[in-house]
């Protein structure tokens, strides 16, 4: 008898949305797991003889509350195929919440906790700074306008507390959120919502605490755990096993044989099943779903990330990845998915574009939401056949903020002034020298309704909704994928793996026939060579970033390197610092940019 295979789904680093493009990056994350690629070895592992189980560790560094769900969907089928989940951790969230890891670990058939760990199942907190009085004190006046009263980005810096229209958003998604928590955890668990929310109001529990509440069936070390593991496969705690990685198992050549061409080869003949394979694939290539990533901000040019920060989404990079999909004849359907707060008005509307393309060539699209598709994020997902959420998904925020800061007065107060010379009346309007006049702001205000009135026209066209209708779920406000679900704003509720599979339906074919690709499917050779043109596959890759990310669109005119530059940039700094995203808040990256709350942790 074949020795079984036990695998490890190590999240104590984290989960990937996707790998990164930049090289560096990609290095340093080689042993994250990726949410697709784990997802789709769940569903290779499930269908393997060989496999008999997964040992599931999870960290202070867990998935978020949506890749909790959409990966304890993919543990659920892995189960249902007759294989053994035990999840272990040291702590559920010690001193901090643990909301999301437990949510996951809660998918297991049996769920272990350190002895002296702890269970920080507390629920969600949202919060939002203001900075008015701090900005005051230092002479620096912020002149941020938006549409409409949910977008809340300017009250950062124009208010010392939360509007009611503030309060009422956060404090429905936090409702929401809880609320879609408890209901999985209680039906995995085989217990009572009450219990659950009774559990939540007793948190955080000390590990003897979390066994009397039935969250979790034993005490026990990491040893324990895989102990346990190993006796469900093997009848002895002892018993041998292939322990590996999930991120680094493959189904063996005669299990792809057999799925590829349903004969069943002995292991001598692999080497001769690969060729045949290789064969049956030339004869009778299979169709392909594209899949398509928006990660990060939405930004115009080519997009990439860098070691010292996130991915952005290029509309270049992107927009070249849907004409390639489009103009490819194996492509049966195509998936976006998209994992942004948004960013850029004109760079979302360029990739809305390609996605209509695409639609009026009825290739099917379906776009599978994050964790957040939110602003711009939403606008292009609007755009699909099909738009998939999870429940937790943070989306919607249909609406837009612009502005700038103007730095002068705290300039002053140090001794520097600026002068300057100017041909054009508005040449000086972006400067973070000086305020708006009132035809300028005049002229903001109004570009700002003529975008706030696209994105809601093109989301209520998306939706097949009446425009008014489509207003009212707009105006600035974040929904949970649930919330957003019920009110239209999305299709379905389910992660990657189900939008895959309703693009496959939609193609008229089965899951199982069709190829699931990263798109461009990209060489690691031709990566490295310069793109001959805009329509080559790698100019799909995106770039790093070179030098520092300006700090809203006025000051990036400004000279490199003039005082308010640095001034701005060092706000930056000292906010991250105190856990405040100046950038997203300023609308760095876009008038389409999410102001999404912070968890607090």
């Amino acid at each position: 008898m074949a020795t079984p295979v036990l695998l490890e789904l190590d999240l104590t680093r984290g989960l990937l949305e996707a790998v990164p493009e930049e090289p560096l990056a990609a290095f340093r994350a080689r042993d994250i797991p990726v949410l697709p690629t784990t997802i789709r070895r769940l569903r290779e592992a499930a269908a393997s003889p060989s496999v008999g189980g997964l040992v599931l560790v999870v960290g202070a560094e867990g998935p978020g509350l949506a890749q909790a769900e959409e990966l304890g969907a993919a543990l659920c089928a892995f189960r249902a195929a007759g294989k053994k989940v035990v999840a272990w951790s040291e702590s559920y969230g010690e001193q901090g919440d643990g909301t999301a890891p437990y949510l996951l670990a809660s998918h297991a058939d049996e769920v272990y906790l350190q002895p002296s760990g702890g269970l920080g199942l507390v629920g969600v907190a949202l919060a939002s700074q203001f900075v008015k009085e701090g900005l005051d004190r230092l002479g620096v006046v912020p002149q941020v306008s938006a549409r409409k009263e949910y977008k809340s980005a300017p009250d950062t810096f124009q208010r010392t507390s939360m509007s009611d229209a503030q309060r009422e958003s956060y404090q429905r998604l936090a409702d929401s959120l809880v609320e879609q928590a408890v209901s999985t955890i209680a039906d995995n668990r085989d217990i009572g919502e009450s219990s659950v929310r009774e559990s939540v109001a007793a948190a955080p529990l000390t590990a003897a605490q979390a066994k009397e509440h039935r969250l979790v069936d034993h005490l026990g070390y990491r040893d324990e755990a895989y102990a346990a593991a190993r006796r469900a496969l093997t009848g002895s705690e002892d018993g041998s096993v292939t322990l590996r990685y999930l991120h680094r198992w493959s189904p063996a050549p005669a299990e792809r044989v057999a799925r590829a061409t349903g004969r069943e080869l002995p292991r001598a003949l692999a080497k001769e099943g690969r060729r045949l394979v290789a064969r049956v694939r030339r004869a009778h290539r299979p169709g392909t779903v594209a899949v398509v990533g928006v990660e990060g901000a939405i930004v115009s040019g080519r997009g990439g990330g860098g070691p010292m920060s996130g991915p952005r989404a290029g509309a270049d990079r992107v927009c070249a990845a849907l004409r390639r999909a489009g103009r490819d004849d194996d492509v049966a359907a195509v998936v976006v998915r998209v994992s942004s707060p948004g960013g850029s008005y004109t760079a979302s509307d360029a990739i809305h574009r390609e996605i209509c393309r695409l639609v009026d060539k009825e290739i099917p699209v379906v776009a599978s939401m994050g964790q957040v598709a939110a602003s711009g994020g939403y606008f292009v997902a609007m755009a699909a056949d099909t738009v998939f959420a999870s429940p937790t998904t943070l989306t919607g925020s249909i609406g837009v903020f612009a502005g700038k800061v103007v730095v002068a007065d705290a300039l002053a107060k140090v001794g520097i002034r600026t002068e300057a010379v100017q041909q054009g009346e508005q040449a000086q309007m972006w400067s973070a020298q000086q305020t708006f006049d009132e035809a300028q702001l005049a002229r903001l205000d109004a570009w700002l309704d003529e975008v706030y009135a696209d994105f809601v026209g093109k989301a209520a066209q998306g939706r097949g909704m009446a425009y008014d209708d489509l207003e009212a779920l707009a105006r600035g406000r974040v929904w949970t994928g649930a919330d957003a679900h019920e009110r239209g704003l999305v299709d379905e509720l389910g992660g990657l793996d189900a939008a895959i599979a309703a693009a496959a339906k939609a193609a008229g074919r089965e899951r199982g026939d069709l190829d699931v690709v990263r798109y461009p499917d990209v060489p690691a050779l031709a990566r490295l060579l310069p793109a001959p043109n805009s329509e080559a596959p790698n100019a799909s890759l995106g770039l790093a970033p070179t030098g520092l990310p300006g700090l809203g669109a006025g000051l990036a005119a400004l000279a490199a390197g003039a005082p308010e530059s640095r001034l701005v940039e060092l706000a930056a700094r000292v906010a991250r610092t105190a856990g405040l995203d100046l950038e997203t808040a300023l609308g760095t990256h876009g008038v389409l940019h999410a102001p999404l709350p912070s968890f607090v942790r």
